[in-house]
């Protein structure tokens, strides 16, 4: 199957992850042309709001992924990526953040992390403030909208610390942060389960929570300054 034709079928392929239109377009040891048909794609995944399906099989997997890619990942990538709880998470989340001058490395691969997060983040931010502002939303549930949007403030001001522990060789400062963050992403969700209301930003949520694991893993199990 040609590379075109998969661009046009992974129409139907979906992730929860917005990517950011400003996001450098991923490298690695394959040619530029390999690697701007790869970020084409990961934009592609983007689109739809439906989970990780492809041609009615869900990708589960790092290898289910490769399976629709042309190709274009790096094998550093998918060996850190591979031991994080949400490998395939992983390698959409960072490869549009990941540095092209650095090398693939635990490090490299958190900060890219940490960048998905952040932009996810503030995807989630923009949605719940216009909710919180749209005149149709039910009162009721403004205050909830207003917990969800502390939330992600929270998880923005860690994102900005996580990174200057990392500036400062910092473990313990950097592993406290990610590890705040795992509590943060809950808050939202849960203001919506004690109102006994389904979360509107629950889709948003679960990608950023999985981001948020993932990062947690690399910097705390993988990371050494």
């Amino acid at each position: 199957m040609e590379v075109n034709h998969f661009i046009l079928a992974l129409i139907s392929l979906s992730c929860l992850f917005s990517v950011s239109a400003n996001a450098p377009p991923p490298l690695s040891n394959a040619s530029s042309l390999a690697s701007l048909e790869l970020y084409d794609m990961i934009e592609v995944m983007s689109e739809s709001p439906s989970p990780f399906a492809f041609d009615g099989t869900t990708l589960k997997s790092i290898d289910d992924l490769l399976s629709i890619l042309p190709g274009g990942v790096d094998p550093a990538l998918q060996q850190i990526c591979g031991n994080t709880d949400h490998p395939v998470e992983c390698i959409i989340a960072t490869m549009p953040f990941l540095d092209e001058n650095a090398p693939i490395e635990p490090l490299s691969v958190l900060k890219a992390g940490i960048k998905a997060m952040d932009n996810q983040t503030k995807n989630a931010l923009a949605e719940v403030t216009k909710l919180s502002m749209d005149p149709t939303t039910p009162k009721t549930i403004v205050p909830i909208l207003q917990t969800c949007i502390d939330v992600y403030n929270s998880i923005l001001n860690s994102d900005q610390k996580s990174l200057e522990a990392i500036s400062n060789h910092n473990l313990v400062q950097l592993s406290t942060e990610l590890g705040t963050n795992v509590e943060n992403v809950l808050g939202c969700d849960n203001a919506f389960k004690q109102a006994k209301i389904e979360s509107p930003m629950k889709d948003m949520d679960t990608m950023l929570a999985n981001i948020i694991s993932n990062t947690l893993t690399i910097g705390v199990d993988m990371v050494h300054f």
